[in-house]
This record gives structure tokens, sequence and C-alpha cells, in this order.
């Protein structure tokens, strides 16, 4: 049984300037055409120098997505946005993607095919697993030499 959706991710991903530039959407739109994620919702979020957050559903902002189509715009909640919206710092802009994580969902269907389940799934930012990566490769060095 294929599952409708699969696990969805919020995705704060902040810019320098006032809106995304054209490889930014473009690296949207090649993931989405590539069959890795499924663009759910995306919101523009902007974070004034005095910290109030203000957004937009980004068909509403007269920013360009090109052929980037939104499932079902409207799903990130208000509160959803000023949360993540207050972690931009003062003076900065943002996308708020809802992002259908595609590899994730065939995964929960095969494993429900097989009658099993998923319990939990957690996500390590990809810088703290660069650090640690990097950090791990250092002592193994280390080991090497001694």
């Amino acid at each position: 049984m294929e599952l409708e959706y699969g696990p969805v991710e919020l995705v704060l991903a902040a810019f320098a300037g006032e809106e995304p530039s054209v490889g930014v959407l473009n690296a949207l739109a090649d993931l989405s055409d590539a069959g890795t994620i499924r663009l759910i919702d995306l919101v523009h979020v902007a974070r004034a120098h005095d910290g109030i957050v203000t957004f937009v559903e980004v068909d509403d902002s007269g920013i360009d997505v090109g052929a980037i189509d939104l499932v079902a715009a409207g799903l990130a909640s208000n509160d959803d946005v000023q949360t993540l919206g207050l972690r931009l710092p003062p003076g900065t802009s943002a996308l708020l993607l809802v992002v259908e994580l595609l590899w994730a969902k065939k995964l929960a269907s095969r494993l429900m095919e097989a009658d099993g389940f998923v319990v939990d799934s957690v996500r390590i930012p990809a810088p703290v697993v660069n650090l640690v990566a990097a950090e791990a490769a250092a002592i193994e060095r280390e080991e090497e030499v001694s």
C-alpha cells in the first residue's frame, strides 16, 4: 500500500537580500524534478531590524518560482512561521519550505507492505554531521601517526 504522503519537514532557508536568488529556486526545482522532495508549501519570511516577523505565501509575494508546483499552499501554520521566523537574525529573509521527503515515503510504504512501520526518525543537521565526521577523521589520523 502506497501512502499518499510521507514525512514532512519544515526547513527555514535564509538567504542574502530580500528575495531568494535564482540559484536557490533552481536548487529546489532540481530536487523536486529528481523526485527527492515534493514542495508542499513555500512561505517568504522576513525579520525586520526591530525583530518583527512578517510573512506571505510565496504565491502572493511576487517572487517568481518558475515551474515549482506547490501541493498544498497554506499548510504552514501562522504559529510555525512565527516560531521559526524568530530564529532569523534581524534584518534577514528566508523561505520556509514545507517539504515532503519522498525517499522516506517510499521507505515507510515498503515497511508497511512488510508489516513493519517507522517508530521514530531523528534528523541531525548537516553542519553537525560534518563537524563530527571531521573530528572523527582527525582522531583517526592521529591514531595512525602514533
